[in-house]
Order: structure tokens, then sequence, then C-alpha cells
């Protein structure tokens, strides 16, 4: 089936827009994990042979462990990798970052912990039966594009949307560059970056393109609130604070959010 656009509304009432990815594209991506869990794979049984064949006797008489062992590590690796690097990566295996593709929740928030277990626990189903084929047929013909995991789990595979290639310096890149300010000036966990919300990202955006061209009296008002609403949500430290490091601090969680929310198709 061809890509399709679709149009999430958030619970905060947000209209997002997104292009499903298609049967090529999963595809794609997953052959590439797949690559990668098999160079993995292969590692590891060569690790086990050398380490059971270093165990002289031992080895022929309770061969069986480090066997149990080896097949047990990679079931977990074969089963765990999409699970822990879907979550911990925002819906992008290697496989599908390279592809440019990634999984998000219907309601387009990123993947929760417990949607990423579900839909990689239900690959036992989809892989029936045999070579993904009930997987395969689910996304060729859902109007999403969905396997049975997704549909269980809540969630939906799309192409990441391109940042804006604008050739000159709109007003606020100006001033970020004028304050010099960079992403490695703030140090936000992976929980503070899916903290923030559609509707606070907004608030944040709507800030920063309109702070330069504040007056003085209102931009520290302006300052203020949506240090409270955003810098305490991500856990930064706001008391202590002047109110140019408060409008730096905002700038700077403006840039590391942009790279997950301000995006085109």
């Amino acid at each position: 089936m061809s890509q399709e656009k679709i149009e999430i509304k958030t619970p905060e009432y947000v209209s997002l827009q997104y292009q499903t990815a298609g049967l090529g594209s999963r595809a794609s991506a997953f052959i590439i994990d797949q690559i990668i869990i098999t160079i993995v794979n292969i590692a590891m049984v060569l690790f086990f042979v050398f380490v059971m064949i270093g165990q002289d006797n031992l080895f022929i008489e309770s061969s069986t462990v480090p066997i149990a062992i080896m097949v047990i590590s990679i079931f977990l690796v074969n089963w765990g990798y999409f699970f822990a690097v879907e979550y911990f990566s925002g819906g992008r295996t290697i496989g599908k970052k390279m592809i440019g593709i990634r999984v998000i929740q219907e309601n387009g928030h990123s993947i929760t912990l417990l949607a990423s277990f579900i839909r990689n626990l239900l690959r036992i189903i989809d892989q029936l039966p045999a070579s993904y084929l009930l997987g395969m047929t689910m996304v060729f013909l859902h109007s999403k594009h969905k396997r049975l995991g997704d549909i269980v789990a809540g969630t939906i595979v799309v192409h990441e949307r391109r940042k804006k290639q604008n050739k000159k310096m709109t007003p606020l890149e100006k001033e970020i560059e004028r304050r010099g300010l960079s992403l490695d000036d703030l140090v936000l966990e992976e929980w503070a970056m899916k903290a923030i919300t559609a509707k606070e990202w907004d608030i944040l955006k709507t800030y920063s393109e309109r702070l330069s061209g504040l007056p003085l009296s209102e931009r520290k008002e302006l300052t203020a609130k949506v240090g409270n609403i955003i810098l305490v949500k991500v856990g930064l430290e706001t008391g202590d604070k002047t109110e140019t490091e408060l409008e730096n601090m905002l700038l700077i969680v403006y840039l590391k959010l942009r790279e997950e929310w301000e995006f085109e198709l």
C-alpha cells in the first residue's frame, strides 16, 4: 500500500500530521536491525564456544549449562534489543533511525515503556507462521500499516519529519548565536525530554520566538511564568537564577526539544 498521511490530535488538543511508514520502509529497517542482531549473536556464540573449550573436562561433564546460558542470552538479545532500544531512543532502533522512521503512541507522544514491552512481546505472534508473514500481511492491509503488536500496544510507525531547512537565520537563531548558547550548556535526562507535552512545547516555542522582541518589563514576567512551567517540569532549579540565566536556560531547553518537536513533512 502507498504511504498515507494521518492527523493525530493529542490530549492537549494539538493536531499533528504524520506520514505512516509502509511495508517497504519497515522491512528495510528490520533487515538492518536483524543484521546487527545476527552479528551480535555470532559474537556471543563464539565467546561461549571459547569459554566452553577452556573448561576442559568440565566442558565434557556439564556442557549443558553454558549452552543453556548461551540460548537464554541469545533470546534476550533478540527480543530485548527492540524493546530497550525503541524505548530509550525515542521509538527508533538503529535500523529505523537509518531509514528515517520511528514508533510513537497513537496520541502523538513518545512510546512508553509498557507500549514498547507489549508491541515487541507480540513479535512472537507477528512472526508466525514463518518469516513475519502474519505481521507483514497486517502491515500491508491495515489502513495505518499496523501489525498486531502495534494494534494491542496502541502505537504507530511513522516517517521522521525532517527539520526545516532555512538558509537565512531567523531572529531567534540570531539571538541564540549572539548569546553563545549550545546544546552542551545544559544536561537533560531522558525522562525530562519525555516529560514535555505538545502543549508545553508550543508554550516554549512561542516564548522563544517572541523573546527578543518583548519589552523588558514583559520579558521578565513572561520568563518567570514560562520558567515555572518548563524548567521545573524538566527538573531544573530556578530559585537562585537571574533573569538572563533563566532566559538562557529556556532557550537551551528549546534547542534540545526542537530536535524532537520542530519538524516538517
